[in-house]
């Protein structure tokens, strides 16, 4: 079942025949896939099905073998990470990468100080409050050490600061990882408000709950290749777990077939 995007007629990323090997094994086979402006795609598969091949052939860490990726309507590569920031590809490792014993504003700015000779520690602090306002985030102090805040905080940081610098789609390699059920909702939210900020977002998740609350489509990778690009409104769970093992019989599908002859017996 394809998916079709409502609001806008061309992707802002497409990618076509995406191929990749590493020696004998073979990551990634002919992969295709479009990302929208203003949705969130979920991108899902069991270990080794080449979610992580993909989010670093778009962080420019790995070049494809073959197949084209067409951003903002022109083709390019993606040579290296600063390329792909460059570009207006912007993305959130599972790691986070933060520096704890830093504040979240020189957090936010590593690499990007404001100022010539002197850094504009006031400029920057203002900057920070902005983006963390626009993301509805729960940080107390923009000059607290990032080792003091707590994982969804953390994840807060790092998505603002994938925003510096006005990028065009975001990825998030596992954002809700290891998190409680009150920093996973904050993190939906952060997600949302990225949407509704027009951005295209991927979301890498094994987590099916948090792509069946915040995903538009979700994207099943197997044995890296395709299998199955759904809208979440017209797949059940059963179908995305059945499409990620590649079998219409599992635990999941018998549990949900069981429940639903048991519904049926009883009315």
């Amino acid at each position: 079942m394809a998916a079709k995007h409502p609001l806008s007629k061309e992707p802002v990323l497409s990618l076509r025949g995406i191929s990749k090997n590493f020696g004998a094994v073979q990551a990634l086979t002919d992969v295709d896939m479009d990302i929208f402006a203003g949705e969130v795609v979920a991108i899902v598969g069991d270990n080794g099905a080449g979610k992580s091949t993909l989010v670093k052939i778009l962080a420019g860490v790995h070049g494809p073998d073959a197949g084209t990726i067409v951003f903002d309507g022109r083709r390019v590569t993606i040579p290296t990470p600063a390329a792909a920031r460059a570009l207006g590809l912007a993305i959130v490792f599972q790691d986070l990468s933060l520096c704890d014993n830093l504040d979240v504003v020189s957090n936010l700015f590593l690499g990007r100080e404001v100022g010539d000779f002197t850094l504009n520690e006031e400029e920057m602090e203002k900057h920070s409050w902005t983006l963390l306002r626009q993301l509805s985030a729960k940080i107390p102090s923009v000059r607290i050490a990032v080792a003091s805040l707590s994982g969804g905080q953390r994840q807060t940081v790092a998505i603002a600061r994938s925003l510096i610098g006005d990028p065009q789609v975001v990825i998030l390699d596992e954002p809700t990882a290891a998190l409680g059920v009150a920093q996973t909702a904050e993190v939906l939210n952060l997600i949302e408000n990225l949407r509704e900020r027009g951005l295209g977002v991927v979301l890498i998740s094994h987590n099916m709950a948090d792509v069946q609350a915040v995903a538009d489509r979700v994207v099943v990778l197997r044995l890296g290749r395709n299998n199955g690009d759904f809208r979440i409104p017209d797949v059940s769970y059963e179908e995305i777990i059945s499409a990620i093992t590649g079998a219409t019989d599992n635990a999941v599908t018998r549990r949900a077939s069981a429940h639903e002859s048991h519904e049926d017996s009883n009315s």
